[in-house]
């Protein structure tokens, strides 16, 4: 298996399973992660999911070369990561060692990234004559400034965790004996909130990032109605506020 998909609990974890290459996103990569991505979406005992990849060199160091073609992308060849931001269950990036082309852009699919101290980000797709083609040019600069995001394309050049954080990259920076803890520890905190209320903040936060501000305030509100007026969670939310109880949430 090229991705070990296992649940516990509430919580998906998927991990790119191809250490002896350090990970590298190849088509079995791309087949498994999307049949693991629809299970996780499908599943309503599953509230998030974390991203990983196995071993201790890296969380990927991007699209196996070897697999590289001249040429356009054929159809169907779309990587499987881009269906991770169309999933409206939040997904959390655990990452270590390198994360450079592809593996960076399977982790801006995600909607939080905690990184290991030994992390090395980048996209280096220009010092083999080519550009990023899974999001990198699109994503990094609608995350990051402008400025930030064409440093690291035009260049080619690795960051460390640090200027990761520093430019907003990454939500946090942990030892590497910490990071699955940490995204862990995330992952269960995130899972005690209302679980629609947390799905519907993911959906009004990606389509609502492009629209004019009076669209997306339109947006919010709409969700924001569903949220009250259809979802068993949210009077169980507020009984368990006005009770003074843990609230006990059914994803209903």
């Amino acid at each position: 298996m090229a991705v070990d998909y296992k649940k516990e609990g509430r919580i998906a974890i998927f991990t790119i399973n191809r250490p002896e290459a350090m990970n590298a996103l190849n088509n079995q990569v791309h087949r498994e992660l999307r049949s693991a991505l629809e299970d996780f979406q499908d599943d309503p005992s599953l509230w998030v999911g974390i991203l990983t990849g196995a071993g201790d060199r890296a969380f990927s160091a991007g699209q196996d070369i070897k697999e590289f073609h001249p040429g356009p992308v054929k159809a169907g060849g779309e990587r499987a990561y881009n269906f991770a931001d169309t999933i409206w269950k939040p997904i959390i990036a655990a990452i270590h060692g390198y994360c450079l082309g592809g593996g960076l852009e399977m982790a801006l699919t995600c909607d939080l990234r905690i990184a290991a101290e030994d992390s090395r980000l980048g996209q280096p797709e220009v010092n083999i004559g080519a550009i990023p083609g899974g999001g990198g040019t699109q994503r990094l600069p609608r995350f990051i400034s402008r400025a930030n995001a064409a440093e690291l394309l035009l260049t080619g050049e690795m960051i460390d965790a640090q200027e990761a954080y520093r430019i907003g990259l990454v939500n946090k920076v942990v030892p590497l004996d910490q990071l699955m803890p940490t995204a862990m520890k995330w992952a269960e905190l995130i899972c005690q909130k209302g679980p629609l209320a947390i799905r519907a903040v993911k959906e009004a936060i990606i389509r609502g990032y492009n629209l004019p501000l009076d669209e997306g305030i339109r947006l919010e509100r709409s969700l924001n109605n569903w949220v009250r007026t259809t979802t068993e969670d949210f009077m169980e939310g507020a009984n368990a506020f006005k009770e003074k109880r843990p609230p006990a949430y059914k994803a209903k």
